[in-house]
């Protein structure tokens, strides 16, 4: 590949060096590389967008990016598939580089490795390293049955609200967003002193808002507001989130919950498999697990088939994550969301619990019809009920 200097694009793009060089630390120029103390860019890259008009808006955002420059890096960043750990090893050595780090880690499904680097900066001064460090560390903890390391993490995250009122606006906006996350992805109720989204949502960067935009549509969901969920998805997906492949993977899969819930399998399908094109060059396998039994049985219809050795995978990452989510969730909540079942029992008692005929799972889940009578018949015998009617108050919503 043929590289330029920061000097030669600077002039080719008509802008300062300097910010060619905050483009190029901040991941907003895909395949720049630090070499020493300068950085070299590929050739035929684009100038990315900067929507400067003023040396004050300069000013400003130069403030914006240094409360956010910190915060979830790999998720706030417009990585090509494929090029992920590439786009990591372009940063620095030090704190940015070593969150980003984690968040691969962790959306990869290698928590152990993600708590390792994300436990080094729980306690750090910088709030967007902190909050990153305790929003992963949390998550992490869950998949690998560390409950109470996962509670100190969801303690420090919920507990922000109350202290240290007097901050930047933009700094809350981080704490908001960790905490309105956290809730929801979770099932937990919402903070009596949550800021409402509407106030933290201008305040992000492109990324974020993305993933904000996520969490509100698995709030609706949550609420059976199934049009507007998927609507939400659908607007978003259409303004340009693809650009931020976490951030539409998790898009496209809450949008799978919708269209299921709302018998549009074909819609379903073509979101699942918009959200695997994204994750499989990078193997960002992580939310298709955590979203496991949420998704109707489509990884079993869809990926299952397709895929064997990577559902396999999926499938150990949603036992793994599951098992720690119902021990948080479970006794806040009062809902006994069933514990025992496997997988494939799982997914069929969910569309059993939302009306679904015996055959209708069976052509969804190509399976035979004696095969969803018998996982029904076991998840109704684990749980010691009798009637599919049931089965609801064990069910994910």
């Amino acid at each position: 590949m043929e590289y330029i200097t920061v000097h030669d694009a600077a002039k080719k793009w008509n802008i300062s060096e300097r910010l060619v060089q905050k483009y190029c630390s901040t991941g907003r120029i895909i395949g720049a590389r630090k070499l020493g103390r300068s950085w070299v860019i590929p050739y035929d890259s684009a100038k990315p967008d900067d929507p400067r008009k003023s040396e004050k808006i300069e000013k400003d955002d130069d403030i914006h990016t240094a409360d956010f420059s910190g915060f979830m890096p790999l998720l706030n960043t417009p990585f090509k598939p494929g090029h992920c750990v590439e786009y990591i090893n372009t940063l620095e050595d030090g704190a940015k580089k070593n969150i980003a780090m984690a968040e691969y880690h962790y959306f990869s499904g290698n928590p152990e490795k993600a708590i390792r680097e994300a436990e080094l900066y729980l306690t750090c001064e910088d709030s967007a390293y902190r909050f990153s460090a305790c929003w992963i560390y949390a998550y992490a903890n869950l998949s690998v049955g560390n409950i109470k390391c996962a509670k100190y993490a969801l303690g420090e995250i919920k507990n922000t609200l109350e202290t240290n009122a007097e901050k930047s606006p933009h700094i809350r906006a981080i704490e908001g967003f960790v905490v309105f996350a956290s809730s929801v992805l979770l099932h937990l109720p919402l903070p009596d002193k949550m800021p409402a989204v509407e106030e933290i949502f201008p305040l992000l960067p492109e990324g974020l808002r993305a993933f904000t935009l996520y969490v509100s549509a698995h709030y609706l969901y949550l609420k059976e507001e199934y049009g507007k969920s998927v609507g939400i998805v659908e607007a978003t997906l259409n303004m340009g989130a693809s650009k931020y492949p976490i951030s539409a993977i998790y898009l496209h899969l809450v949008a799978v919950m919708g269209y299921m819930s709302l018998k549009q399998k074909e819609k379903a399908k073509k979101h699942l498999l918009s959200a695997w094109e994204l994750a499989r060059p990078d193997d960002l396998i992580e939310g298709f697990g955590e979203h496991h039994g949420l998704l109707g049985g489509m990884l079993e219809a869809v990926i299952k088939p397709a895929w064997p050795e990577d559902f396999k995978r999926i499938i150990a990452i949603t036992y793994r994550f599951s098992a720690g989510w119902r021990k948080v969730h479970n006794p806040v909540t009062g809902h006994d969301v069933a514990d025992d079942l496997t997988t494939t029992e799982f997914a069929a008692a969910m569309l059993a619990a939302r009306g679904w005929t015996n055959q209708e799972i069976a052509e969804h889940m190509n399976i035979s019809l004696n095969t969803v009578k018998h996982h029904i018949s076991n998840a109704l015998q684990k749980l010691g009920i009798r009637q599919r009617r049931e089965l609801k108050k064990y069910m994910l919503k």
